[in-house]
């Protein structure tokens, strides 16, 4: 069962939507912008309601998996509901729709830590959201409020399971970024809204 369920979940994590949104507006988000599939390079590339289509989607990917177990699998448990938003996230990652190569894994780790845990994941929406109000960054943002995600998850006193997973979503975010995190330090990071 548990392997079945990871299978499903990387599978769904693995649809591309920020590609097929580009394609379906003649654009290939690999060679345009940034050259990732996200909702970042949506917005810059396409536009406000094809990157809001492509946020909700990319969030329902963590989610939806997560959630599915919770609603309809009465044996499931904490180890089985992390690493079936972790496969989720892999596939978004990973997508073998796209030679393994896919997005930076933020709204589809957001829709799983709404759905694992509801009260981190919306204080990590709401310390992304008041990061970006500040810098404009969408990565700075990201880093920020995955990066004290552990330590949320032990402040409200989750099972250890639970800040166990969260420092594996955080681990993915930084590896994902590790060429926003170099931009960030030159202080060359790209805002929302730049014309660059």
């Amino acid at each position: 069962m548990n392997i079945i369920v990871s299978i499903f979940a990387f599978v769904f994590g693995s649809i591309p939507w920020g590609f097929i949104i580009g394609k379906l507006k003649g654009i290939d988000l690999r060679k345009t912008g940034s050259g990732n599939i996200g909702t970042t390079n949506v917005l810059r590339v396409i536009g406000k309601k094809e990157a809001l289509a492509t946020l909700l989607l990319d969030i329902s990917k963590g989610f939806i998996p997560v959630m599915l177990l919770r609603l309809f699998y009465e044996e499931s448990n904490l180890l089985l509901l992390g690493f079936t938003g972790i496969a989720a996230i892999l596939g978004h990652c990973f997508t073998p729709f796209l030679k393994f190569k896919g997005g930076k894994g933020v709204a589809t780790s957001v829709g799983f830590i709404l759905a694992f845990s509801p009260l981190a994941g919306l204080t990590t929406v709401i310390i992304w959201l008041s990061t970006f109000a500040v810098f404009r960054i969408s990565s700075l943002s990201a880093l920020v409020a995955f990066g004290v995600l552990p330590l949320v998850t032990m402040i409200l006193r989750y099972p250890d399971e639970v800040t166990v997973f969260a420092f594996i979503i955080t681990a993915i975010i930084y590896l994902r970024h590790l060429s926003n995190i170099k931009r960030l330090m030159k202080g060359t990071e790209t805002k929302i809204g730049d014309k660059k």
